[in-house]
């Protein structure tokens, strides 16, 4: 038991790091970036929040492990902007080795189920993945409108990048929360061409 217990809290330790992956996400006031660790929280608050939006074949418990797990690879490979630049195949080689690394402290059954939740939502194929990805999607666009754009001006995005690279996504799992974001999007951005 003292061996396996040790583990257990090797992992969640090891966890802990994620507090300190910065995103390029601001938080809804505005007064600073995110980290990932918070961006997890949050979406698995979403879930709760959002279950009514999930379809009939969504466990949302399960897409609440999924979304608490999702980014414990940033703590090796970081935060990688759906609106930066960077190698898909290198970027998914260096989260299935961190992947292999921070599961890899825990013993073989935790590992084992804990991996396979996370490999489930990297794969979205099943309910659960698609609508825990959706929201996954959803939640930075949801900051980016409080904040008054956020990373959108950074990264200079436009409208049609945004249902591009995040709506697609979003509408694959959950239809409706897309068609709010999409009015909100298209509210904020004609905000921007006459003001």
């Amino acid at each position: 038991m003292t061996a396996r217990l040790e583990q257990q809290i090797a992992f969640l330790n090891e966890a802990d790091k994620l507090k300190s992956v910065v995103r390029a996400t601001e938080l809804c006031d505005n007064s600073r970036f995110e980290n990932s660790a918070e961006h997890s929280w949050h979406l698995t608050l979403y879930a709760l929040v959002l279950a009514d939006q999930a379809g009939p074949d969504v466990d949302i418990n399960r897409v609440i492990k999924m979304l608490i797990l999702h980014d414990l690879v940033e703590i090796d490979a970081g935060d990688n902007p759906i609106f930066g630049t960077h190698d898909t195949a290198e970027m998914e080689a260096q989260e299935q080795a961190a992947a292999d690394r921070i599961f890899g402290l825990l013993p073989d059954d935790l590992r084992n189920e804990l991996r396979a939740i996370w490999e489930e939502f990297e794969a979205a194929t099943t309910p659960s993945a698609q609508f825990a990805k959706s929201l996954d999607r959803f939640q930075p666009p949801m900051q980016n409108l409080q904040s008054g754009g956020g990373s959108w001006t950074r990264y200079d995005v436009t409208e049609q990048m945004i249902a591009d690279r995040v709506g697609s996504k979003i509408s694959i799992g959950a239809p409706a929360l897309w068609e709010f974001a999409r009015s909100k999007i298209s509210a904020f951005f004609a905000a921007l061409r006459t003001g």
